[in-house]
């Protein structure tokens, strides 16, 4: 991920880049790029399979290709346990009464949800993928300027956020989540 391996990280960010572009600018789509490799595929088998007729050798066993089943059950596992640990954390934040964190997680998931309708799922994830490899090592190279520039920002966001909390949220009227038992 830091680019130690310049060759390894520029062919990561090199096929992330030519799926982009396939799937954005090309548009194709997912399932026919998967048609079209098995198709290709098939044309593969066949003439391998009937090309030691016309060779005049014996005839020659195509291999087959059969994936495990415990790969896919550990695939649902994983992302399972994921979207459970996620929606987990939602709930500690929702019900948790700490309202700078309950904040902080809504204003993020707004500001998803308004970068989500400029762009498509795929370009969201293609630039969080090359913002992945590379802002670590452009961290690691100007450490000091982004930590500046980084605690400016949050003084500044703590410094508004004093004041809305002055101004208008401590003025809201703090109650009990308890009900009241009714006689």
């Amino acid at each position: 991920m830091l680019w130690r391996n310049k060759k390894i990280s520029a062919s990561f960010i090199t096929g992330a880049t030519l799926i982009w572009v396939l799937f954005e600018w090309l548009n194709y789509h997912f399932l026919t790029l998967l048609c079209f490799a098995v198709v290709l595929g098939m044309i593969a088998q066949f003439v391998w399979s009937n090309a030691s007729g016309v060779f005049s050798r014996s005839s020659s066993e195509v291999p087959r290709l059969d994936l495990p089943a415990e790969l896919f059950q550990n695939i649902g596992v994983a992302v399972g346990f994921q979207v459970n640990q996620a929606l987990g954390f939602l709930q500690d934040v929702a019900c948790g009464g700490n309202l700078k964190q309950f904040l902080m997680v809504v204003v993020s998931l707004w500001a998803a949800a308004v970068i989500g309708s400029w762009c498509n799922f795929l370009t969201v994830l293609y630039v969080g993928f090359i913002a992945a490899h590379t802002l670590p090592v452009l961290y690691e190279r100007y450490e000091d300027q982004v930590d500046g520039f980084v605690y400016q920002v949050l003084g500044q966001l703590q410094h508004n956020y004093r004041k809305l909390d002055s101004g208008f949220l401590s003025k809201i009227p703090k109650g009990s989540l308890k009900g009241k038992k009714h006689e």
